[in-house]
């Protein structure tokens, strides 16, 4: 993950994703209730760019978190995943019409996770909007440095929305491939995301 999105971990035993997200290149903040995660969206909702909301849990549950959330006009597109060791089909599909993104069920693997929190930011409206107001009146600090032929063709993908592993497999190489490309195409346009890497490449004719 090149961004820097930074996730809020709603969960009562949260050890394993407060330390498994970070060397996925996440920030992470992290409370074990309810209460405590729209205290914390309060006060700095607009840091946040997804929630994973486990389901049982003290004080509230994560079913009247999310409803909190989504009725909020501050936090309503903020994107949610709820994480929980509840499979019953009617309940998550209860989830899903009260705002929930997505849903991963416990015990999970760690890249089905990953996999689901990319899909989730790539098509948040509340992503869109923050890296609108961020972006768009985006230039670089100084000179750009030229792409080699490998790195346009990885931001041509990248603009047209290509996650890391659909333009690995593209490209046929290792995901760990296409992430040193992109950090040394954010290193020579002098960027730090993904939206102005392709905003900046679009303004230069570098991609179609």
């Amino acid at each position: 993950m090149e961004e820097d999105i930074k996730i809020l971990i709603v969960d009562d035993n949260p050890k394993y994703l407060s330390e498994a997200l970070p060397l996925y290149g996440y920030s992470v903040e992290v409370v074990t209730n309810g209460v405590d995660a729209l205290k914390a969206l309060e006060k700095n909702y607009e840091s946040i760019d997804l929630v994973l909301l486990d389901v049982m849990m003290p004080q509230m549950d994560g079913w009247d978190t999310l409803k909190a959330i989504k009725s909020n006009k501050n936090t309503k597109y903020l994107p949610v995943i709820m994480v929980t060791a509840v499979n019953e089909e009617h309940k998550i599909v209860s989830g899903l019409k009260h705002g929930a993104d997505d849903y991963v069920v416990k015990p999970f693997i760690l890249p089905n996770l990953l996999a689901r929190i990319e899909a989730v930011l790539r098509r948040s409206k509340w992503q869109e909007e923050k890296n609108t107001k961020k972006d768009v009146n985006f230039q670089p600090k100084g000179d750009v440095e030229p792409l080699t032929e490998r790195e346009r063709e990885v931001l041509t993908l990248v603009a047209e929305g290509k996650t890391n592993q659909e333009i690995a497999e593209k490209l046929f190489v290792r995901d760990v491939t296409v992430k040193t490309h992109l950090n040394a195409i954010f290193r020579k346009l002098k960027v730090k995301s993904r939206t102005q890497a392709v905003l900046l490449a679009i303004q230069m004719n570098m991609v179609g």
